[in-house]
């Protein structure tokens, strides 16, 4: 077996095309979960041969995408390959990527980072240096991790990445004292919305938001992901005449509801999914939600209230992004509603921190988005981006 080439130091060359395939497999989210995104861009001489992404679930891996694009006649031979994610070495939906790697008889492939799903977890790197290719990882690697963060979670954890959302008044309120909340936010928010839902596995209420708001909970015009429709209540707080209930044929409904309660059977009937509860601790009872969307391989999950459901989360240290809608409103009152419910933090110094958040305009509103800085970072790389 012929030995590994020794290793290539990263160049600025090499974080340009790295950078230009993780702009390629972000247009995969919505589409390729529970797979992650993945972009590949081949190279020789500076110049790219042929480029492609994980574009469906179920559909070719990046690499493969990327061959199939390759002009006929052209040799892959002596190539370099830039890789967001290690190549895969299992056969699933579509055959190992490792295959096609080592067909095509690059000199040289660069990967943003490892794999941690237990079938490839370093596997298909080894595999192709196995062939006497020089492999280098962890090129753009902080900036890999950023974007498959939610799938990265799932994998380690068996959670899925839970996205909070809110619109507010300047005075921070999601509802005035008689909860009244429609519309704090303006048209275009809500199309903004409606786009994130539509790259979600499940847009989760509580109970009382389901009942005072009567939403739908669905993407409208449709996106990329059909969401699954939750309901989050002890008492089992949905009506069969709920808008929910009557878009059924529209996307799956799910309530989780305590083992006594009343009055369900009319909901099961109708089509709903219902799931109870075995605890009556009610951070035990958010636990088993998560648990259960990510035992269904739901990699991204969006919480769209109330406050007590949204405080439970963020007491149970939950909520991995913010994504908030400020409109240019104010309604007063100590009793009006605000966004997080739940005990909160004691001391701000307790409080999660975030990266640099993103702000933009949503029509007259103001757009935050902001993701809590991870406990254990990202493993830093060895040049600046």
């Amino acid at each position: 077996m012929p030995a590994p080439p020794p290793h290539s130091p990263t160049s600025e060359e090499d974080i340009r095309w790295m950078r230009r395939a993780l702009h390629l497999a972000e247009q995969g989210q919505g589409a390729v979960e529970p797979n992650p995104m993945v972009g590949c861009v081949i190279v020789r001489d500076g110049q790219p041969i042929a480029e492609g992404f994980h574009q469906r679930f179920g559909g070719p891996h990046a690499e493969r995408d990327a061959v199939a694009n390759v002009p006929a006649g052209v040799s892959l031979a002596g190539t370099t390959w830039y890789v967001t994610l290690e190549p895969c070495c299992h056969t699933g939906k579509t055959p190992p990527c490792t295959e096609a790697v080592l067909a095509a008889r690059p000199a040289r492939v660069v990967v943003a980072m490892r794999d941690p799903f237990p079938k490839v977890d370093g596997g298909g790197l080894q595999q192709i240096r196995a062939a006497g290719i020089d492999v280098q990882v962890g090129v753009c690697q902080e900036q890999a991790e950023d974007l498959n963060a939610p799938y990265l979670k799932r994998v380690r954890s068996g959670r899925p990445w839970v996205i909070a959302k809110w619109a507010m008044t300047l005075d921070g309120r999601i509802a005035t004292a008689t909860g009244n909340s429609q519309w704090i936010s303006g048209e275009a928010s809500r199309a903004e919305v409606h786009r994130l839902r539509g790259r979600c596995d499940a847009v989760i209420v509580g109970g009382g938001t389901a009942e005072a708001d009567n939403p739908t909970l669905n993407a409208r015009p449709p996106g990329p992901r059909t969401p699954t429709r939750i309901v989050v209540s002890a008492s089992g707080r949905l009506a069969v005449d709920s808008n929910l209930v009557q878009t059924i044929d529209q996307g799956p409904v799910q309530l989780f509801a305590s083992a006594d309660a009343a009055g369900l059977q009319p909901l099961v009937d109708a089509g709903v999914e219902v799931i109870q509860f075995d605890s009556d601790s009610p951070s035990d009872r958010l636990a088993m939600v998560l648990d259960h969307c990510g035992a269904a391989n739901m990699t991204n999950v969006l919480v769209e209230g109330g406050g007590d459901l949204l405080g439970g989360l963020f007491d149970l240290d939950a909520i991995d992004e913010y994504h908030v809608f400020i409109a240019p409103r104010i309604v007063g009152g100590a009793a009006a509603v605000s966004p997080l419910g739940g005990q909160g933090r004691n001391k701000i110094s307790d409080s999660p921190v975030f990266a640099t958040p993103q702000v933009s305009r949503c029509g007259d509103d103001v757009y935050v988005t902001a993701r809590r800085v991870s406990e254990s970072p990202p493993k830093s790389v060895s040049f600046n981006p």
